[in-house]
């Protein structure tokens, strides 16, 4: 049985880069073990990366019947969503760009009989 369930939350106000630090920290791990990961992270990235996580097991649960203790987490990545250009004026009249990037996270859960 090869059950794979996925989330993901998009334009999430954060550098691509900040939220990678986090991801790293709960790919393949248990549910459960990353949820708990991710509360005691200092991180402001791991608040978004906690809520992808529940709403795959949340998926998980509806669909398919899965608890958290069967799941783990496959695949997760950070991809670079759009960027907004602001503008700063700097001194002797030159511009100053100001980059607001956003992120797009996606999470995949497997049950633990397939991993391997």
């Amino acid at each position: 049985m090869d059950i794979e369930v996925s989330a993901k939350a998009k334009y999430v106000r954060m550098s691509p880069r900040k939220v990678k630090l986090v991801v790293d920290l709960v790919r393949g791990k248990g549910v459960n073990e990353a949820l708990t990961i991710l509360k005691f992270s200092t991180k402001a990235a791991a608040r978004p990366v906690a809520k992808v996580i529940r709403s795959a097991a949340a998926n998980a649960d509806e669909h398919y019947g899965l608890s958290p203790d069967e799941l783990y987490v496959a695949q997760i990545y950070a991809d670079e969503g759009p960027t907004l250009k602001r503008m700063r004026f700097g001194a002797r009249g030159r511009f100053k760009p100001i980059l607001k990037r956003s992120t797009h996270i996606t999470v995949v859960l497997e049950s633990i009989g397939e991993m391997v």
